[in-house]
């Protein structure tokens, strides 16, 4: 399974972006699909999460301001980022796991920059 991340960039507080993480491969052992971002200085963190039969949970700080969703042939993950905020920024990594407990050793994009001024 590959996964490419793309969407990222830089925008002004208040403003929006999405991401897109293409999907190729042997896709079928996933069920499992999210996005995690990682800030300088910090550990990688969950931000959003979906399942095959469309499923979400987000992290309380994006909770309203993002949406995660899923393409009927699982093979673009996106992620609508409205009304951003400098805490915002970070690295953020599509992924791709079997269930919620694998995510770790899932598979990972490599990342795509979000920085948001102030």
């Amino acid at each position: 399974v590959q996964l490419q991340a793309s969407g990222g960039g830089l925008v002004q507080a208040g403003g929006s972006l999405r991401l897109s993480c293409v999907v190729s491969g042997n896709i079928y052992p996933i069920n499992y699909w999210g996005w995690y971002r990682q800030a300088p200085g910090k550990q990688r963190e969950f931000v959003a999460t979906i399942t095959n039969d469309r499923r979400t949970r987000y992290v309380d700080s994006v909770e309203g301001r993002f949406t995660i969703s899923l393409d009927n042939a699982k093979t673009t993950l996106s992620l609508q980022m409205n009304n951003l905020n400098p805490e915002d920024t970070a690295v953020y990594y599509c992924n791709g796991a079997r269930n919620r407990f694998t995510w770790a050793n899932g598979y990972w994009g490599q990342g795509t920059q979000v920085t948001v001024s102030s």
